[in-house]
């Protein structure tokens, strides 16, 4: 959802209630809040002072309250209006864009269902407990256009109900981020929200055990904790979030083995997509595991969600760069990894006063200490196989067959399969289909590893 058909909507709102349009005030606070201003930023960004800009804020978001019957403030205006937008995506009559007038025609009893058997429906859903621990969950500061991803979440985890949903891709991708505007744009759907830090917690027993007493603190202490948790996952919908999930494989192997001490977290979502509940599990990981994969999608419901870069527009434009002409090659340079293009806008800043241009005519590609070390780190997970393989296609400027890659490594057929299949897991890898199937690196990985880890 942009900021244009965020003003429309929130214009046609307040003339609903007050019989006028946004003025040039309104609009600037509807339009620096969107997109993660202060009062202070907005205030200078609309020539008025910054307790003005506090009071027209503070009188929107009561406007915009009462409009939409739910407590609405800078906080989360931007996230609620996501949610509608989303929501519109899925029926016609809420929050509908009409081609290029942007016709938004909010209609309220579907909109919050209080239509008289809903009301029935959530009376009686009053005694369902609710939990929520998203204490390990990151505040975002900034959210940018992933509304796609958003819809597709929503449709496995909501209207689907699939029990394991993987969010997946490197690391500075952006997955714990939309995942986490996901859990705010969707409280409402789940009984039990818990969010969990494979980098904090790696105990299964513990994870389990808290999210037990979590959700019920006079619940009975029983032997058979797996099954406690099983039968909480029946009774009320939960949404178990494992962000960090890389942590439970194995460095040094191909990708996806579990430690032979977390072998029941292997176990475990085997359980999650054989058992019969109303819960769900999403796992975030820089790596795939095949658990995670269904050849099979009705017998197993299973769906990973392969996180690609970021649109680049809405990033480099906020963090003022110049030169616009020239950032579609800017970002593709770095696959739109929105780490790596935050810490590059910083050096062209500093740097190259802003201008992109001056940048691109740099003679080699720049890679960061920050984007070093978070390849080093991934670098270090894989097997000495796959570094092979990648060592190899480093040298190379153009992509290569399986076939030529064989040739020229000193490994068995099965072995480079294996390496090839598991470096794809990881995302270091893209195959391009065609009339033979091939394979290369992006421009940042290949780049590294020539000038990293050759010996």
């Amino acid at each position: 959802m942009n900021v244009t058909e965020v003003l429309q909507c929130a214009d046609q709102l307040v003339f609903t209630k007050t019989g006028k349009h946004l003025d040039d005030v309104q609009k600037a606070v509807i339009t620096g809040v969107y997109q993660g201003k202060t009062y202070d930023e907005i205030a200078d960004d609309c020539k008025r002072s910054e307790s003005r800009v506090r009071n027209v804020g503070r009188q929107l978001w009561q406007i915009l309250s009462k409009q939409l019957g739910e407590d609405i403030n800078k906080s989360n205006f931007r996230s609620t209006f996501q949610r509608l937008h989303i929501q519109s995506s899925q029926n016609q009559n809420i929050c509908h864009v009409n081609g290029s007038n942007y016709n938004f025609n909010f209609n309220r009893e579907i909109l919050y269902n209080t239509n008289k058997d809903t009301q029935q429906n959530i009376t009686e859903n009053q005694s369902k407990s609710l939990y929520r621990d998203l204490t390990l969950a990151p505040i975002i500061t900034s959210f940018y256009d992933r509304t796609t991803e958003l819809q597709t979440l929503s449709h496995w985890l909501i209207d689907q109900n699939l029990h394991l949903v993987s969010v997946l891709g490197l690391s500075g991708i952006g997955k714990t981020t939309l995942v986490k505007q996901f859990v705010d744009l969707n409280l409402q759907h789940f009984d039990v929200v818990i969010w969990k830090n494979i980098q904090l917690s790696q105990s299964l027993d513990n994870i389990i055990n808290e999210i037990i007493t979590g959700v019920d603190r006079d619940s009975t202490q029983t032997d058979n904790k797996l099954t406690q948790f099983f039968n909480l996952l029946r009774q009320q919908r939960c949404l178990i979030i494992l962000d960090d999930f890389q942590e439970l494989f194995i460095k040094g192997e191909l990708a996806g083995e579990f430690k032979t001490e977390f072998k029941n977290f292997q176990n475990l979502l085997k359980m999650m997509t054989n058992l019969e509940h109303q819960s769900s599990f999403i796992l975030i990981s820089q790596e795939q595991c095949q658990e995670m994969i269904s050849l099979d999608e009705d017998l197993y419901p299973i769906k990973c969600l392969d996180l690609q870069g970021l649109d680049h527009t809405e990033i480099l434009k906020k963090w003022g760069l110049k030169d616009d002409e020239a950032w579609a090659e800017f970002s593709d340079m770095y696959g739109g990894n929105f780490l790596d293009l935050k810490d590059i806008a910083s050096l062209i800043k500093s740097i190259f006063g802003g201008k992109v241009a001056d940048f691109l005519k740099e003679d080699s590609l720049i890679v960061t200490k920050d984007m070093k070390s978070r390849l080093t780190e991934l670098f270090k997970r894989l097997s000495p196989t796959e570094q092979e393989i990648l060592s190899q296609l480093s040298k190379l400027d153009v992509p290569v067959s399986r076939e030529d890659l064989r040739q020229s490594l000193s490994m068995s057929s099965m072995d480079l399969m294996n390496g090839l299949r598991s470096l794809g897991q990881r995302y270091l890898l893209t195959r391009i289909e065609g009339n033979q199937v091939l394979f290369d690196l992006s421009i940042v990985v290949r780049e590294y590893v020539r000038t990293c880890c050759q010996d």
